[in-house]
């Protein structure tokens, strides 16, 4: 079997602004193969910005090695952002108003002969034939960021660096642009990193997903391992939104103030913590005498998004199709597929105080 080839090599990069202050980019090591779209998914002032200038050559690391196409552009010795054969696509797209969109995407082209049937080419890979001679200002918002993405693309650099692409897009335009970034991204065969906060445009579009969090990696891994199998509570939070429900173990069942589980196997030796659900694994089950009751609903259109009220006081969430309709105040049964929990052990060592009924009564 052919060795992937490995196209960006991050080892032990760590980056610094200020001395007082944790770092910007602590230790961060991790590789992305030939063809594959990275998304570097995040809070605000977690790192993946930082990283990623750090990737273009915008910011020198403190300490560690970038590698780009098997050459070392920090660490051992620097190169430049411009000797780095990465193609950079901007939040606010950075277009020249000045030039024309054939003009603006054969840019970086000046000494190369076939320019103008690269920019036919690419034109055309990004759905903007017949606007070659439109000016920036002539476009909407959607074909500007074509024009940075072409452009990008044009010199055929070994990596692709996009920060926020889509963020300025209106919502529509921002979902239709994030499947068309994909298949031109594979279309072309060169690889990508790109930063977002958006959950749903990380999984949508990268082939892998790296989750950080104050300057760190919590995972990395396919959308659907992070998804289905967080590693830790943060990602879960961050990139699921799902209900965490404390829980103390009775037995081979945890025990809960919505009823009780199976004990996952990799929880067995731990008394106290709690059990993570998805919002599209709760099961809700109307019930006259059941302790849970529904306090909102809200329709998006094709699911509805309850949140729930327990005896406690404690708000989980649920999503269900737009077929279970359910009234604001029934109460509800809440059953989950064993599958689909996960266990963590508690934020602290202080065991919350639960409003539970006894397993031997279910």
């Amino acid at each position: 079997m052919e060795q992937e080839q490995v196209i960006l090599r991050i080892d032990g990069v760590t980056k610094q602004f200020d001395q007082t202050q944790k770092p910007a980019v602590a230790n961060v090591s991790f590789s992305l193969v030939q063809g594959d779209l990275l998304g570097l998914l995040g809070p605000s002032g977690c790192g993946k910005t930082t990283l990623l200038r750090l990737i273009a050559g915008f910011e020198r690391p403190q300490s560690g090695r970038i590698e780009i196409a098997g050459k070392t552009v920090a660490g051992r010795n620097w190169i430049p952002p411009e000797q780095r054969s990465v193609g950079m696509v901007f939040q606010d797209y950075a277009l020249f108003p000045h030039l024309t969109v054939a003009e603006n995407i054969a840019f970086g082209l000046r000494y190369n002969k076939k320019r103008s049937d690269r920019v036919a080419k690419l034109t055309e890979l990004v759905g903007l034939a017949g606007l070659e001679k439109r000016y920036p200002h002539e476009l909407s918002g959607g074909q500007q960021q074509r024009v940075a993405l072409a452009r990008a693309l044009a010199p055929e650099p070994a990596l692709i660096l996009l920060d926020e692409p889509l963020s300025n897009l209106d919502v529509q335009v921002r979902l239709r642009l994030r499947e068309e970034l994909r298949e031109i991204l594979k279309a072309t065969g060169i690889s990508a990193v790109f930063v977002t906060h958006d959950q749903e445009e990380a999984l949508a579009i990268a082939d892998k997903v790296a989750v950080m969090r104050q300057g760190k990696i919590e995972q990395l891994g396919t959308p659907e391992e992070v998804y289905t199998h967080p590693q830790t509570r943060f990602v879960a939070e961050f990139v699921t939104r799902a209900n965490f429900l404390p829980a103390k173990r009775i037995g081979q069942l945890w025990e809960t103030e919505i009823g009780c589980f199976k004990v996952k196997k990799e929880s067995a030796d731990k008394e106290i913590g709690d059990l993570m659900i998805r919002e599209e694994d709760l099961i809700l089950q109307r019930a006259d005498h059941a302790p849970v009751i529904i306090h909102t609903r809200r329709f998006l259109g094709r699911e509805y998004r309850y949140c729930l009220q327990t005896s406690s006081g404690k708000r989980l969430h649920a999503r269900t199709s737009a077929e279970i309709v359910l009234p604001v105040g029934t109460r509800v049964e809440l059953a989950v597929a064993e599958q689909a929990i996960r266990f963590f052990p508690p934020k602290d060592t202080v065991s919350d105080n639960l409003a539970i009924n006894s397993c031997a009564s279910h």
